[in-house]
């Protein structure tokens, strides 16, 4: 049975909690640590078996029964904590983004290099059973070469305005998944990135410089092309799709609704809204990229979302910055790693 220590107890560090008390096996919470923990915390943590619970961080990395550590803090902490979990011998699944800073994912690199653990990055969206569904089609070559990758990503509501100015921007906080997303559909790598975006949503999001819209064409290397159509605001719910098509076909996955039910009266015909929270929509993907780092570690395998596999959406999403800012298509050369 492995120890895990979680570091951060907001709402993505109760959400592996939750998923590896529940779902996950071979596995079981020992420790989690926050800088804000306080009684209700405790008291939560007490629920799910956690009797150890800090407000420092390094307690976790000091206790040898600990064999791997979730790094669930804010995003400014990740690599940091990361270098110091991998230094400390510890087996790392750190939330994306590792960073928004290429230097400080490259120290998590060599920090890597020089103690060989097990390292994953969060990108949960990999292990939904829809897009899953997707990438299995495409490798299994069904719909042949894939020439087109369309992602629609759009949430149900903007986030808080304190959140946006410390977010790095929407590209390396929501769109950072799609570009992992057309990544692991596709197959290849991104080379170039053209982006048109606005601020149709609130005003407030410019004025904190971040934009809520955006149209983001890609360039792949295998000569496929990619579109990314994103909104911080669907009023009808977390809408989550898309679609691959290629030289002998298509697949493309719709969203997760309560049911399939459709309603054909006079009136019209109607059917269910998107699931409206990430979580009723991504709670079993959470649970299963936790299994996968478990078994990785029980069984000495890779990782399934390495620690280059986090660097590279960070630097599609710098390339998006620089386009947005120039008004022009950005190479992924031009962002110097």
């Amino acid at each position: 049975m492995l120890n895990i220590g979680i570091i951060g107890a907001g709402r993505i560090g109760k959400v592996h909690t939750k998923s590896i008390s529940n779902f996950v096996n071979g596995a079981k919470v020992k420790s989690i640590a926050d800088v804000n923990m306080n009684d209700e915390i405790v008291q939560w943590a007490k629920e799910f078996g956690i009797e150890e619970c800090y407000t420092d961080y390094k307690k976790i990395l000091e206790d040898s029964q600990i064999d791997a550590v979730l790094i669930c803090s804010s995003t400014d902490t990740h690599s940091t904590i990361s270098i110091e979990a991998i230094k400390a011998g510890k087996n790392v699944f750190c939330e994306k983004p590792i960073d928004h800073s290429i230097e400080k994912i490259k120290g998590v690199i060599k920090a890597l290099e020089e103690n060989p653990v097990k390292f994953q990055v969060g990108f949960n969206r990999r292990f939904d059973h829809n897009f899953e569904a997707v990438r299995n089609e495409v490798l299994k070559g069904t719909i042949g070469d894939p020439h087109i990758i369309k992602v629609t990503s759009r949430d149900p509501e903007a986030p808080p305005i304190s959140y946006v100015k410390v977010s790095g921007g929407m590209f390396l906080d929501m769109t950072i998944h799609d570009f992992d997303m057309v990544r692991y559909l596709s197959g290849s790598d991104v080379e170039e990135v053209y982006v048109q975006s606005a601020i149709l949503v609130d005003k407030a999001i410019g004025e904190a410089g971040d934009v809520d819209t955006a149209i983001i064409t890609l360039k792949l290397s295998n000569g496929a092309l990619a579109v990314i159509d994103n909104s911080r605001r669907a009023a009808y719910g977390y809408d989550q799709r898309a679609e691959v098509f290629g030289s002998l076909g298509m697949v493309a996955t719709s969203n997760d609704t309560n049911s399939t039910a459709v309603i054909s009266t006079a009136n019209g015909v109607t059917g269910e809204k998107p699931l409206y929270f990430f979580l009723e929509r991504y709670m079993k993907s959470f649970a299963k990229e936790m299994q996968c780092f478990v078994d990785a570690i029980v069984n000495d395998t890779e990782t399934p979302v390495n620690v280059y596999d986090g660097l590279k959406p960070v630097i599609i999403g710098l390339a998006a910055k620089k386009s947005v800012e120039l008004g022009r298509p950005v190479k992924i050369n031009e962002i110097e790693f």
